[in-house]
C-alpha cells in the first residue's frame, strides 16, 4: 500500500510538473509581398505597403517570413512596423542587392541568439551563386530565438525555391534540413516560403517524408478558415485553378491550433499582393 502511495504521489507531481511547463504560443505567417515592379500598375508596391503592414498589425502576428521584398521595400516595411526586429540579406550581393526573404519578429517578445542566410546551392556560403539547375539565385534566412518569457529556443527559417529548377528545389529542400539539424538539433523550428510548387511535387515530398520530420502545418491545423490556395495573381486566376504554394512547416514539438488564408478581394485593385499570406497560431 505504501509503495502504491508513493508511486500515485510521484505520477502526481510528473502529470503537476508537466502541466506548469510553460507554452510559447505564436502568430506565424507566411507572406510572399510581390516585389515592387512597376509594371504591377494599381497594384504596384507604393498602393499595398500601407495594406501590407496594417494585415501584420491587424493579424497581432509574432514572427512572419516574407519572400520577394526588395530593399526599399524592406525599408518601407521597417518604418511601418518599428515593433518588429528584421534579419535578412539581398540575394545577389548579401547586403542590399536582390531580393530578400527576410523573418520578421516582435523585438519585445524574443531575443536573437544568432541569425545569418545561405544560399540554396553546392555552396551554401558563395554569395550569389546559382545552385544546380536553378534559374535564380536563391537563399534561406534564418533566426535561432529565445521566447523571453519562459526562455524556451526555437528556430525559425524561411526561404523562396526557384520557380525552374526541380533539382535546384530537392537540393534545397536537402540543404536546409542539414542546415536546422546543425544550428539547433531537435529544438522546435518552423520553416516558411513560397516554394513554387505545390503539395505533389518533388520538393514537398522531400520535405515532409525525410527522416528529419517537417509537417504540413495547414494539413495538422484543427481549424481552417479562409481560402485553400495562396497564389491568385492579382485575382487573374479562377478559384477553382488557384494552388498553394506557400507554406508553413513545423518540427513534431509544435501544435497547429489553426490556419488562416485570407481570401484575395474581388475586381482589379485593393490586393495584399499577388499571394495571399498563410497565418498559423502555434504553440509548443
Amino acid at each position: 500500500m505504501a509503495i502504491a502511495a508513493l508511486m500515485g504521489l510521484s505520477m502526481a507531481a510528473c502529470s503537476s510538473n508537466q502541466k506548469s511547463e510553460p507554452l510559447t504560443e505564436v502568430n506565424w505567417a507566411t507572406f510572399n509581398i510581390r516585389y515592387d515592379n512597376p509594371e504591377d500598375q494599381q497594384n504596384n508596391w507604393k498602393f499595398r505597403k500601407d495594406s501590407v503592414a496594417k494585415f501584420i498589425h491587424t493579424n497581432d502576428l509574432d514572427v512572419v517570413g516574407m519572400q520577394e521584398v526588395l530593399h526599399n521595400q524592406m525599408e518601407d516595411l521597417k518604418e511601418r512596423l518599428p515593433e518588429y526586429t528584421a534579419v535578412g540579406v539581398g540575394r545577389d550581393d548579401g547586403h542590399t542587392a536582390g531580393e530578400y526573404a527576410p523573418l520578421f519578429f516582435k523585438k519585445d517578445r524574443f531575443e536573437v541568439l544568432d541569425s545569418n542566410t545561405f544560399w540554396l546551392s553546392q555552396y551554401p556560403d558563395s554569395v550569389g551563386f546559382i545552385g544546380w539547375d536553378g534559374a535564380c539565385t536563391r537563399i534561406a534566412t534564418w533566426a535561432k530565438l529565445k521566447d523571453k518569457k519562459n526562455g524556451k529556443i526555437f528556430m525559425a527559417v524561411n526561404t523562396h525555391f526557384d520557380h525552374v529548377g526541380v533539382e535546384a528545389r530537392r537540393k534545397g529542400a536537402l540543404l536546409i534540413i542539414d542546415k536546422i539539424k546543425e544550428i539547433v538539433g531537435n529544438k522546435p523550428t518552423v520553416l516558411t516560403g513560397d516554394f513554387n510548387v505545390n503539395d505533389q511535387s518533388e520538393a514537398y515530398q522531400t520535405l515532409t517524408t525525410n527522416e528529419f520530420i517537417l509537417k504540413d502545418a495547414f494539413k495538422l491545423a484543427t481549424e481552417k478558415i479562409g481560402v485553400d490556395y495562396t497564389f491568385h495573381n492579382f485575382g487573374k486566376i479562377p478559384d477553382e485553378e488557384c494552388e498553394k504554394i506557400d507554406f508553413i512547416f513545423v518540427t513534431p514539438q509544435i501544435k497547429v491550433k489553426s490556419s488562416y488564408i485570407p481570401k484575395e478581394p474581388d475586381g482589379t485593385t485593393g490586393f495584399l499582393s499577388d499571394h495571399n499570406p498563410e497565418v498559423t497560431k502555434l504553440s509548443f
